[in-house]
């Protein structure tokens, strides 16, 4: 069993920054794959980033590349997503979500239907 927690949203304007966290706990947390989503209102969810267990890879959606980084922590069990030159269109529901350590996550880090443990989501919100 994982848990995920994430913290670190809120409210911000264009142009501005915030970094989500993602503290996981479990037995095998720190060698999980981890993934970031987001959904705004009425729209499906959608991937954000991703990065495998040792943070040696890392990938993201073309609407964040450039702006979004994604990073990890082992020692403290915890994933971030550092969030910069922010656009009303990020606005919306950020998850973050663990998948097991595997070989398909190469090539399937974006199928959010593949990741096993889901946390409880934490509301980004960019005004113009």
């Amino acid at each position: 069993q994982v848990q995920l927690v994430e913290s670190g949203g809120g409210l911000v304007q264009a142009g501005g920054s915030l970094r989500l966290s993602c503290a996981a706990s479990g037995r095998t947390s720190s060698t999980l794959n981890m993934g970031w989503f987001r959904q705004a209102p009425g729209k499906e969810r959608d991937f954000v980033a991703a990065i495998n267990w040792n943070g040696h890879s890392t990938y993201y959606a073309d609407s964040v590349k450039g702006r979004f980084t994604i990073s990890r922590d082992n020692a403290k069990n915890t994933v971030y997503l550092q969030m910069n030159s922010l656009k009303p269109e990020d606005t919306a529901v950020y998850y973050c979500a663990s998948k097991r350590k595997n070989p398909e996550f190469y090539s399937d880090y974006s199928d959010y239907t593949l990741y096993d443990y889901w946390g409880q989501g934490t509301q980004v919100t960019v005004s113009s």
